[in-house]
């Protein structure tokens, strides 16, 4: 949950109660989740529509590195799995090494956030972020997104809001499904490889309200020699009442995937030898299944001295992986897979309440507007690690029970100065419990931490449809529960050195934000961010390695030019240098730090029943070792989208994707393994394949 930057800048009197989620959004450039954020008091004007080709933040937003994605943006978009949505946030990479089950790898602003630590995910509130997490710090796992609901994105950069917390540090981004459909969706999709989608949804009206239903079927082999066979239930219950403004929603979400095949990274030496082709794999039993289960209500009420919101959810999920990296590196007989199990419920709760109004009494004109929050989420996890053949237990690493309980407090100030001035001050207080049972009683015990966070944004403009800003900050993310308490190495039994529970991110960022060529809206930001520490869990060792200081000094351009009625583009690119901090004769690099992205995305539309769109995207090569004598290769994709519509009701289209087919890495990592037959390991690259060219064609009925 995070409460909107923009909630406190409603007016007495500007404020229009609405007849749906999205006429809000037009008219409130930059509002936040409904579910999670106060939204402007009603008034008596009547309920209006209005038709923009993308949300103005001029006036609004506290940084130019946050921006907001409305539904007809996404649908624009080319999406080879859920979780790509996230790329309409410029600069960000998503990708994965592993089969189609697990959660993806994300890339932004020099970090490889490996599956989630540092960029912050929520939907409808809930935060999809895993803490203590059996394979990584952090996991955000989206298989269970129906991309057709998602009515909004939200997303920011860089630790200057207090109402972001844990997992922050390099951004965020909200999702918010709908309350509402404009009509019923009936979708049916059949492509290469083995793809198969069907879905069906819609919002009747139940009583005062409406009760959203959704259930997806899916499947998908993807082109590796022994197929994904991935197969996913997707079903969401929502019944709602009332507007943005003032209503209530509860919402049940329930996804299940089982036994799917995963096809990990492969070593650059079996495929330049001609032992394995580029969609193999060593090990053909790796994989997995994973299930989230989800119960959540949101309330908010407003007027004109302030807004209230509440929202709490349940959430169980389930991961039973196999994993095989290094081969027959640590066991020449058996192999190296390993299983990872994670079993949790998390429960959350977050309040917030915005005081509304004119104060300070320093100019004419002059008002502030004030936010305190809370945020309080508890974990109860089961993880563990074993070894395995072929999914056939062999030993246990370590196995644990883990308990941790976080409270988040924070306020937020909005005031602006003058028709050109405004500041946005916050401070956060966070508090971290952990409490660890291992099988190992030696990694076993309690510990606490708690940090203290400051953001500050000064806002100048606009002048001229231009808005400067300046920002200063502080977040964190936390680490594993078992780093805070381990003593001994799981595997080795040597001794090790605990970890903080906390680890402080500092970041400074300038920047631009001009709509001063009509249709087309500009956002540079420059910035520099600190962490403290990349301390991290390793969940394929079941121990915490520690990493040194670091800095990463980027900037990034984003561009929405929307040329005529019928053709908008997106342009963006950003640049990062990411370093460790301090002289090491290992090199400075930060292994897999993404360093230069861009993306062109051209969207048609209103020329008669045709549509489509174009994307282009460029991850740049990145440093794969400390001393940068190992670099990735780059990676370009063009992805497309033909369609037609035979009525009102009824269209047809075609997705491309990777339509060059070019034959590269969607991700790369280096490190030893050894395969079976090889004397002594082996440092080398190890690689994923971006897939194919495919093609998938779909149907869509309205009713």
């Amino acid at each position: 949950m995070y409460t909107s930057r923009f909630q406190t800048r409603q007016r007495r009197g500007r404020a229009l109660d609405v007849a749906s989620a999205a006429c809000l959004t037009l008219l409130q450039p930059g509002a936040a989740l409904w579910a999670q954020t106060p939204a402007i008091a009603q008034a008596t004007l009547p309920s209006v529509t209005i038709q923009t080709s993308r949300n103005s933040l001029l006036g609004e937003a506290s940084t130019a590195s946050e921006g907001v994605v409305t539904q007809d943006q996404l649908e624009a978009r080319t999406t080879y799995r859920p979780g790509e949505l996230l790329e309409a946030v410029p600069g960000l990479i998503v990708t994965q090494h592993s089969g189609e089950g697990k959660a993806n790898q994300f890339f932004l602003r020099g970090f490889n956030l490996d599956h989630g630590t540092d960029f912050r995910v929520t939907v409808d509130g809930m935060l999809v972020n895993q803490r203590s997490h059996g394979h990584g710090q952090g996991w955000t796992d989206l298989n269970f997104l129906i991309p057709e609901l998602v009515d909004l994105l939200d997303y920011r950069k860089g630790p200057f809001y207090a109402a972001e917390g844990d997992f922050a540090a390099a951004g965020a981004a909200h999702i918010r499904y709908a309350s509402q459909l404009p009509q019923g969706i009936f979708s049916v999709g059949i492509g290469s490889d083995g793809y198969a989608r069907s879905l069906l949804a819609d919002s009747p009206k139940l009583g005062a309200g409406h009760l959203l239903y959704a259930i997806e079927l899916y499947q998908n082999d993807g082109p590796f020699v022994v197929g994904d066979n991935y197969k996913k239930i997707n079903g969401v219950l929502r019944y709602s009442q009332g507007t943005l403004a003032n209503g209530f929603n509860l919402t049940a979400l329930a996804y299940r995937s089982n036994n799917y095949h995963a096809t990990n990274q492969i070593p650059l030496r079996s495929v330049q030898n001609g032992s394995l082709s580029r969609f193999d794999a060593i090990d053909q039993t790796d994989g997995g299944q994973s299930s989230r289960y989800s119960v959540s209500g949101a309330w908010q009420r407003s007027n004109e001295a302030g807004a209230s919101q509440i929202n709490a959810y349940l959430v169980r999920s389930d991961l039973d992986l196999y994993s095989n990296f290094t081969y027959f590196l640590d066991n020449p007989i058996d192999g190296d897979q390993f299983n990872q199990k994670d079993r949790r419920t998390t429960s959350g709760v977050n309040a917030s309440h915005t005081f509304l109004g004119h104060a300070l009494g320093l100019s004419v004109g002059a008002s502030s507007d004030t936010t305190i929050g809370l945020q309080l989420q508890n974990d109860r996890i089961r993880n563990g690690l074993f070894n395995t053949v072929a999914q056939r237990f062999l030993s246990t690493t370590r196995s644990d029970t883990i308990r941790e309980t976080s409270l988040g407090l924070y306020a937020e100030n909005t005031t602006r100065w003058s028709p050109q001035l405004r500041t946005v001050a916050g401070l956060r207080a966070d508090r971290f419990v952990f409490d660890v049972a291992s099988n190992n009683t030696l990694n076993s015990g309690k510990s606490s931490d708690n940090i203290v966070s400051p953001k500050l944004n000064v806002i100048l403009g606009p002048f001229n449809k231009t808005e400067f800003y300046a920002s200063a900050g502080s977040g964190f993310h936390s680490n594993d529960a078992r780093g805070t308490v381990i003593t001994v190495d799981p595997r080795s039994g040597d001794a090790v050195d605990r970890v903080p529970g906390l680890v402080r991110a500092k970041s400074a960022e300038l920047g631009v934000r001009s709509e001063i060529v009509p249709g087309l809206q500009t956002s540079l930001s420059l910035y520099q961010l600190n962490f403290d520490s990349e301390l991290v869990f390793i969940g394929d060792a079941g121990n915490t390695e520690a990493g040194r200081a670091s800095r990463r000094t980027g900037f990034e351009l984003s561009n929405y030019y929307k040329a005529n009625r019928w053709l908008t583009v997106d342009a963006d690119v950003s640049f990062a240098r990411a370093r460790f901090r301090g002289n090491d004769p290992a090199g400075n690099r930060i292994p897999g730090a993404v360093e230069g992205v861009a993306s062109v995305a051209l969207a048609v539309d209103n020329l008669g029943p045709w549509f489509g769109a174009l994307q282009l995207h460029y991850f740049g090569p990145r440093p794969l070792i400390e001393d940068n004598s190992v670099r990735s290769a780059s990676t370009a994709t063009l992805n497309a989208r033909v369609g037609y519509r035979f009525s009102k009701n009824t269209l047809v289209q075609l997705e491309g994707f990777n339509l060059t087919n070019r034959q590269a890495s969607s991700i790369d990592y280096f490190y030893e393994s050894q395969l079976r037959g090889e004397a002594a390991p082996v440092a080398d690259i190890h690689f994923h394949p971006i897939e194919s060219r495919s093609l998938r064609l779909s149907v869509v009925t309205q009713f």
